[in-house]
């Protein structure tokens, strides 16, 4: 069983830059692939970035691709998610997830955290 507990969410202006963190709990979190998610009110939960476990590989859904950055340090069993140039449109909760082969589709994903608000004012 893993935990995953977010921060780092905010409210910023647009244009700012947020590092949202995920720290996981338990000694197998070097072995999972992880993910970025987020929800804006009244939509679906919408992936936003996919790191695998050896930070080989990263993947990035297109609102996002060259503004944000997915990194891990699994010796901190810590993710990171970098915002930059932030959008009003980027208004959302953000969640993490691990999985052992997790994709883009969160049903992909057996552990989540519990979120992180980012509001982005215009």
């Amino acid at each position: 069983q893993v935990q995953l507990v977010e921060s780092g969410g905010g409210l910023v202006q647009a244009g700012d830059s947020l590092r949202l963190s995920c720290v996981a709990s338990g000694d197998t979190f070097s072995r999972l692939d992880m993910a970025w998610f987020r929800q804006a009110p009244g939509k679906r939960r919408a992936f936003v970035a996919w790191i695998n476990w050896g930070s080989t590989s990263t993947y990035y859904a297109d609102s996002v691709q060259g503004r944000f950055t997915i990194s891990r340090d699994n010796a901190k069993n810590t993710g990171y998610l970098h915002l930059n140039f932030l959008k009003p449109e980027d208004t959302a909760v953000y969640y993490c997830a691990a999985d052992p082969h997790g994709g883009a589709a969160a049903s992909e994903y057996d552990f989540w955290g519990q979120g992180t608000q980012v509001i982005v004012s215009s």
